[in-house]
Parts: structure tokens; sequence; C-alpha cells
């Protein structure tokens, strides 16, 4: 039975050694108020102590000093299992100087064994990550020296067909964010923006005889429509009320509490972009790289749009009219509206749909995708790409080693070369004004988030887009297939690349 309890109260229903499941994304959807509730009881009696913490996504909220960046980094946490680390910029430092284990696996992997353990299976078998990082025969999950535990990860052989299987340690306090309670403890999300996988979450939790605590914005005495109850109240102990932060009225429009037409989309967008990034002026080179991408898309793909770079093909996409023929995903859940970034990135303008992340990640991993663009910092010879580590940046896979699995269309979208770049597009003419100083080609990539020999067993069409020219997966490696007008293909590639490529001698020159 559950009981409305104080913050204080609540945190005393966790103990020394806890599992603890956050069921936010990214920088959205955390119980901000019972991570600082935790942080408070810690840093007055030292416990909660040797915590692991366990996200599909991540949960912090741009900040150093709120969440649970706090007692993360005063020592309460041993270990911490994520699927993206972008929005917790202290615990991105500290993982990698070795304070606590820390793991990344892809994030779908995690909603997917936090699933199985609803359901009483100690792990979730998957094709998805593969001959990449995460595989134990390429490097394994742990993210500094400390993260040795071989038992997330597996190898294993079913029927004559290799699988990874993820295993998660047993889960045994939730931490939700909900919008209302009813008197019988049922949570309803209607001003969220998504639901995440709060039920598996609270079943997992649950089916380990453990305690789920959710944090909500106020008490109605009158239930939700039962379709509107997400978690009911049966699988809730504790339930604290904390009156939500003010936030921009154009946020509203994420929560899906009015219809938003397609032709209000682009004003919706540009009111939120206010609040929720930092702006900066576009490289042209995205620009470039942005418009030719967008060609790709055909009428009535399903399509899935990354960060950076790869944002500005639905800018494109709008510009070309193809916008409103396709159908856009997110991977919190969202399907059929606008996908925003920034610090709500995970939330959509006008969506048809926001069901479970688990069932979001089922539709990617079948490969009912059409189409996706994503970014990367690194591009091999053998078409490998890694996306998810470089050199003092550590954000983690996120959803993109789920994304680009089975999408039998994979668009590539970065620069040639970064740090300095400056190119000149005009009259459909693109000039390499200045080279950049770091190179995005490379001849073996640092870390590997997507296999390129495993895309080419899978039949995969994959592009790798820049703005000079493009890049096709060939079964030798990589092929120059497309050289943008006023670029000169020796000087402005093939001189460049530290490596031969296939270059046919008549190619393709796309105004």
């Amino acid at each position: 039975m559950h009981k409305i309890m104080t913050i204080e109260e609540a945190v005393n229903l966790i103990h020394d050694g806890d599992i603890i499941c956050l069921n936010s994304f990214v920088g959205i959807e955390n119980p901000v108020a019972l991570h600082e509730g935790i942080y408070a009881k810690y840093k007055s009696t030292g416990s909660p102590k040797n915590l692991t913490l366990v996200s599909s996504a991540g949960f912090g909220i741009w900040e150093e000093d709120r969440a649970a960046e706090g007692y993360i980094r005063d020592g309460a946490v041993s270990k911490l299992i994520c699927g993206h680390f972008g929005a917790m910029p202290s615990t991105k430092k500290l993982l990698m100087e070795d304070r606590f284990e820390a793991y990344n696996l892809p994030l779908g992997c995690i909603s997917h064994a936090i699933r199985s353990q609803a359901a009483g299976l100690p792990g979730a078998l998957s094709k998805v990550g593969l001959d990449i990082f995460v595989d134990p025969r390429v490097k394994g999950p742990g993210v500094n020296s400390l993260s040795t535990d071989k038992n997330l990860v597996k190898l294993v052989n079913l029927d004559g067909e290799e699988f990874l299987y993820y295993q998660l340690p047993k889960l045994n306090v939730a931490l939700i964010k909900g919008t209302v309670a009813d008197k019988k403890g049922n949570i309803a999300f209607d001003d969220q923006f998504m639901s995440g996988d709060a039920l598996s979450v609270c079943q997992a939790v649950k089916a380990n005889h453990g305690t789920v605590i959710v944090q909500v914005d106020r008490l109605v005495a009158t239930p939700s429509r039962p379709r509107n109850t997400i978690i009911p109240g049966s699988l809730v102990d504790a339930i604290v009320v904390v009156e939500r932060e003010d936030y921009p009225v154009s946020f509203r429009a994420l929560t899906g509490g009015f219809e938003i037409p397609y032709s209000e989309w682009k004003g919706w967008k540009s009111m939120i972009d206010d609040i929720s990034t930092v702006h900066v002026k576009v490289n042209p080179a995205f620009k470039v790289i942005g418009k030719r991408a967008a060609k790709e898309l055909k009428e009535d793909d399903l399509v899935n749009i990354g960060i950076g770079i790869p944002e500005q093909v639905a800018d494109y996409a709008r510009k070309s009219g193809i916008l409103e023929k396709i159908t856009l995903t997110v991977e919190s859940g969202g399907i059929g509206g606008l996908p925003v970034s920034g610090k709500v990135f995970g939330a959509m303008i006008g969506a048809a749909s926001v069901y479970d992340m688990a069932n979001q990640f089922d539709l990617y991993d079948n490969g009912t995708l059409d189409i996706c663009f994503m970014g990367g910092f690194e591009v091999d010879q053998f078409g490998n790409v890694n996306s998810h580590q470089m050199p003092g940046n550590f954000s983690g896979i996120g959803g993109f080693a789920n994304i680009t699995a089975k999408t039998p269309n994979v668009v590539f979208c970065l620069t040639f070369n970064t740090k300095g770049l400056n190119v000149d597009r005009s009259n459909n003419t693109v000039t390499i004004l200045e080279n950049g100083t770091v190179p995005k080609f490379v001849p073996n990539v640092s870390a590997i988030s997507f296999n390129g020999q495993r895309a080419i067993k899978n039949g995969q069409r994959v592009l790798y887009v820049t703005e000079r020219c493009i890049f096709e997966l060939g079964e030798n490696g990589l092929k120059l297939v497309e050289v943008y007008p006023g670029v000169d293909p020796q000087k402005d590639i093939l001189d460049l690349l530290p490596f031969p490529v296939e270059y046919p001698a008549k190619i393709s020159k796309r105004k």
C-alpha cells in the first residue's frame, strides 16, 4: 500500500548497497528533489552509500551541482550503468578519473534488460552491440580501469547464431518522476514529455521485492482514465509531492496537451530552441551536409535523425516539403512529430504517439526504420564509425548502436575535418577556403560505435555525407561516389585521406 511521504521519509527507504533504477531520459523527467534528498542525507549521515545507479538514457539536468551530481561526486556511488552521460557534466569528468566503476551499454539494450527483469528473466538477448566496443571480444562496456564486471555483457551462441546477453544487477529501488497521483496511488504522466520505461522499471523492482518511490507534481481526487495511468498504485510504495518548477509556456507544446498542426511546428520549435539550446552560428559546412543528406529521404519513410549536424536534415526536409510526408521518431518513445534538442532532447512537438521506450527500441532493433541520419567523431578505411568517445569527451553510445544496427539505409553526417574548417557555398558550388586541423577520416577509429563489415553482412546501404563529397561503404571499404561542384577530388579529398579509397573514373557531381 502506497504512502504519501516527505522527501526525507522517502529517502530513508534507500539503504547502503541498493541498486537504484532511474527512469529519466538524458536531461528530462528527472526526479530532482529525490536526488537532492539523497544528497542531503548522505552529507549529514554518510548514508546511503555504495549505491549502484542504473539508467537507460542518463539522469542529469545539464548542471554540475544539481540532481545526482553532488552525491556521485562526494562518493555515495560505487557503480554506474548508463546509456548516455551527456546531461551529467560533473559525472562525465569523474568517470574518466577512475572515481567509481562506470559502464556504457547501448540505451535500448539497457531498456530491454530492465523489461526482462520485469518479466522475471535475468537478462535480454540482442544482436545489437556485436562487433562494436561493447562486445567482450572488442573491448567490453567498462569505461575506466575500475570497470571489470564481466557479467553485464556476454557473448552467447544460440542455434548457431551469435548474440550478446545483457544482464543487469537486480534492481531494488525505483526513482520515478510522474505528474499526478490519485487517491489510490495511480500515477499519470499527463504533463510529462515522455514516460520512458516507468512501468517496466517498477515491475522489475517489485519482481525483486524492492521499493518504488515516485515524485509527482500534485495529488488529485479524481482518478485518471485507466488508459492514462502508467503506473498502477499497487506497484507504488512511496509518493512524494513536489510542486513542479516553473517552465516556459512553450514547453507545454511538448506534453501533447493540445494539438499542434504541421504548419505550426517551425514556430514552436523556434520558441523552444530559444530557451533550451546554446545558440551558435551554424557552420556553412553543416548546411551543405544537411541539404545533401536530406535528398536521401523518400515519401513515407520512417526516420530517426540524430543530434548535432544531422539536425540540419530536418530543416532542409521542411524547406523541400518532404518533412510533412515522412514520419520522424525519437528514442524516448515519440513518433510522428518533430523532435527537439538541447536541454529537452527526447521530447517532440506534435507527436502522434508517445509509447514505452522499450517498444521504440523494438522498432529500431527489428529494422522497421527506413533510414537514419547519425553524426560521428571518426570514420576509418573499413567504414567503422566512432560516435561516443574522444579524448576528454565521453558522452556514451546512447541509442546510436540500436538505431544503426539494422536500419536499411544509414547516413552519417560529418565534416571531412574539423577545428578551423572554412567552407563557402554559393551558386551551387562548394569552395574549401581552409581545412580543419583535426581529421575525421583516420586509418583506425579509436573506439567502434558502428562496424562497417557487419553492416555489409546485413546488406545495409551506408553513406558518409560530408561538406565536399560522399563516400559509400563497399565490400572493400570506403568508395568515393560523389564530389560536389567546385571541389577538386585530388587536392581536396584524396590527398588528405590517410588511406586509399575506391575512386571510379566517372563520378557523380550532384548540384
